[in-house]
């Protein structure tokens, strides 16, 4: 869906860019990584056909195997198991790349995030996927749904 359209050109820009950073930074040492991370709420994910559909289901088989993480989770991991691993050598797949979607794009995910896709209907999106968390992390996105947050609260404009 992504390498096709706009998104697709930006990280094949991105990809590119990484790999002239490397070349100049690979004299001092440096490098510079593009990291594919797991499907998450954004503003682009939730207008995108199927999307909202796939992380509603994906949430609902990431948190039933113990594998959801939110953005911060997720970038820790990334941090902590990918960039500064011990050793010091950055694991990427043969693009060069650092995959941290490695916990969503595992076959039985896939497998139950595929037969849940095919049970949706209006009726059922509730109950068999993670409508709930989507829609949580969505308006959490926009500034809604805060916890802690009194959204009745008077505002000051001074």
């Amino acid at each position: 869906i992504y390498r096709s359209g706009t998104i697709g050109k930006a990280k094949e820009h991105i990809e590119g860019t990484a790999a002239n950073i490397n070349a100049m930074l690979g004299d001092i040492g440096g490098s510079a990584f593009v990291s594919v991370n797991k499907a998450l709420v954004t503003r682009a994910s939730a207008v995108i056909p199927a999307i909202p559909l796939y992380i509603m289901s994906l949430y609902k088989v990431m948190k039933a195997k113990g594998l959801h993480e939110g953005c911060i989770e997720q970038i820790d991991r990334l941090y902590r198991d990918r960039l500064y691993a011990a050793g010091g050598k950055v694991p990427v797949d043969a693009e060069g790349r650092v995959r941290i979607d490695d916990w969503e794009i595992r076959d039985d995910v896939q497998k139950e995030v595929d037969d849940l896709m095919a049970k949706a209907t209006e009726e059922n999106l509730g109950a068999i996927t993670d409508l709930a968390g989507f829609r949580e992390d969505f308006l959490q996105a926009h500034g809604f749904g805060v916890p802690g947050v009194d959204y009745e609260a008077p505002v000051s404009y001074a």
